[in-house]
């Protein structure tokens, strides 16, 4: 503690000796005479400064870092509210995607089972025009089969008239000839129609 005392009054001493050697040399703002203006001025000084500062540079500065945080915190919210609009359009454009897909699947489906009802109706239909062609053909031909031997029958008879009449010169009786044929016609008839 006495070491502590012994330099705190060896430094006041050094500093006290040091002010007046000054002053002694020229400088009177170290002259303790002076001391009082010297403190009144700083203080007018640094009143004036603190007044100026406080009321018309601070605020302005303060004002400006208060518009540029709002101008920030608007860009962030304005960033904000279009990333969130951005992510719903994109939902949005992707439900119209699979809306679509969903769409063009449901139509191709119907289109396709359209077609297919249209094909086996319109296969249907021509099924049953061709069994009534097959039928008629047919029928058709069964009645020319039973008609033909009457046919075939009287093409001989006519046949064999004029043969015999250009190779005898004279008519026969078509009753005797259409006789003969007749009985032609039942002896080889199972073996050409199928009686």
């Amino acid at each position: 503690m006495i070491k502590k005392v012994t330099y705190q009054s060896f430094f006041f001493y050094f500093f006290i000796k040091k002010v007046f050697a000054a002053e002694s040399g020229g400088m009177p703002q170290l002259n303790p005479e002076f001391w009082v203006s010297q403190i009144f001025w700083l203080t007018i000084t640094f009143g004036i400064l603190y007044i100026i500062l406080s009321k018309l540079i601070l605020p302005k500065i303060s004002a400006n870092l208060e518009s540029r945080k709002l101008q920030i915190s608007d860009n962030i919210e304005a960033a904000d509210k279009q990333r969130k609009e951005s992510e719903a359009k994109s939902k949005e454009y992707e439900e119209i995607i699979y809306k679509g897909k969903s769409d063009a699947k449901n139509i191709f489906n119907e289109a396709r089972e359209k077609a297919l009802k249209d094909i086996n109706a319109k296969k249907e239909v021509l099924d049953k025009q061709i069994d009534e062609e097959i039928k008629k053909a047919e029928s058709e031909i069964n009645q020319l089969r039973k008609d033909a031997p009457a046919k075939i029958n009287k093409i001989a008879i006519e046949t064999a008239s004029e043969i015999t009449k250009k190779l005898i010169g004279a008519e026969i009786n078509n009753s005797s000839i259409s006789a003969i044929v007749d009985d032609l016609s039942k002896r080889n008839g199972d073996k050409y129609y199928g009686n």
